[in-house]
Order: structure tokens, then sequence, then C-alpha cells
């Protein structure tokens, strides 16, 4: 069998992927309260959502999660000044299922509402509405030294158009079929995964970084700022979305 386009990217991806020296540090967290007020929303924003914004809100404040490895010309880090998530959508086309990747901008500055319309777009919407989705699968049809070429220029010579590109972190999660993930592979500087939240509000957390760019006690650090942040502003966010629709 052929591989299709979207195959073709994937294993682009992971090929760059595969040459990052990333570790992955897991934590136990709890989001209990989190999930109460999130099932008394009328609008009830995507779990994927509130990970994604709280991870923002991190980022924000802990520049590293904001930075990338570049090789070329010299070895040296690049800092963003604001966050690019990159987010994995599993989408049917004809009667192949395939992951693509769109990019949410500036995640720490948008609402949850906001972010979660986003993330429904990406996964219903017509494939070749969205941008992203339709370059993707452009740079599948191109032979594969042309897709080679492109995703090693964009990864080795500029952080700016690194991080525009592909993004500063990546978010997926296969918590709804109640799998955690061990070690996800990507080019990115890390990559956040969240497993199945149990009736106790318990979830464990995954971030995979590059060491490259930072050590495992700032990763360690983020995860706890994770929590934090979860069940602070995020908490109160959501409160206020209850507080509107009683109103």
């Amino acid at each position: 069998m052929p591989l299709t386009p979207a195959r073709r990217v994937v294993v682009e991806w992971l090929y760059h992927a595969s040459k990052i020296p990333s570790l992955p540090l897991k934590r136990s967290i709890n989001v209990a309260n989190l999930i109460q007020a999130r099932s008394n929303c009328a609008s009830r924003p995507s779990l994927t959502a509130l990970f994604l914004k709280a991870y923002a809100l991190v980022a924000r404040d802990c520049p590293e999660l904001r930075r990338t490895f570049v090789p070329l010309p010299w070895p040296h880090l690049y800092e963003h000044t604001y966050s690019e998530s990159t987010v994995l959508v599993e989408r049917d086309n004809g009667s192949e299922k395939i992951v693509l990747a769109a990019k949410v901008r500036g995640p720490e500055n948008q609402s949850l509402l906001d972010i979660d319309a986003h993330l429904r777009r990406f996964a219903t919407a017509p494939l070749e509405s969205i941008s992203d989705f339709r370059q993707l699968m452009q740079l599948g049809r191109l032979p594969r030294f042309l897709r080679r070429f492109i995703f090693w220029n964009t990864l080795s010579f500029s952080g700016y158009k690194k991080c525009k590109r592909f993004g500063t972190f990546m978010v997926g999660s296969l918590g709804n079929l109640c799998v955690e993930q061990c070690h996800p592979l990507t080019p990115l500087t890390t990559y956040l995964s969240f497993g199945p939240i149990s009736p106790q509000g318990d979830v464990v957390v995954l971030v995979c970084y590059d060491h490259r760019v930072m050590d495992g006690r700032t990763v360690a650090q983020a995860l706890v700022d994770l929590e934090t942040t979860l069940n602070g502003s995020v908490l109160v966010e959501l409160q206020a979305l209850q507080t509107r629709v009683a109103a």
C-alpha cells in the first residue's frame, strides 16, 4: 500500500523528531474542582482547551517553554515572545483516519471559549477550509527529497520561522480512550499530554522536553505551576462562565 499524503507528513515529522534528545516527565495532579466547574457550564470547554490555556499561561511566566534550539549557522537558543500551540487532531479523510496539526496562536491571551471554538473548528470544519491542514496535505504530496528539505530548512536555521510554522509546544491526548502516553516524539521544545481523569479528579500529566533547551527541574516546576494554574486562574474563568449563564 502506498503512503498517503497525511502519512508521509507523519513520517517526516517523526524522522526529525527522532533526532531530538527528549525526555519525558510525568506528575499526578488533582483537578476535581475544575471538572466540577466544567460540568456546570452550559458551554463546556473541552479538556484540551483547559490544559492548553493553563500551559500557555505557565509558559508566559516561564520563558524556557517558549525557547527552541536552533543548530545553524551555529548552535543557539531562540525565545519566542508568545506561545504558538500546535494541536493534534484526528480527522476522517475518505476511508482513512488521519492525524493533522493546527495552531492556536497566543492562547494565553484568548478566552477558554475562543480556544474551544478553534478546537471545534479543527475537529469539524472541512479539511480544505483550515489553512494548516491544507498546507500539510500539500506538503505530503511533494517528492520525499523536497519534503525533507522543507522540514530541515524550517527546523534548522530560524527560530522565528520554526515557532511560527510548527509552534512552540504541541498538545495531544488519548485520555478519552483511557490511555496515557509514555514518550511521544516531537521536534518542538515540549509536548504536553494528559491521561484519563479519575472520578476523584486525579490525572497524570506528561511533558516531553528537549533537554538541549532546559533541564528536568524546570519542567518539574512547570508541572507544579500547571496544577496551580488549572486550579487557579483557569478555574476562576470557568466559574465566571457559570455566573454569566446564571445571570
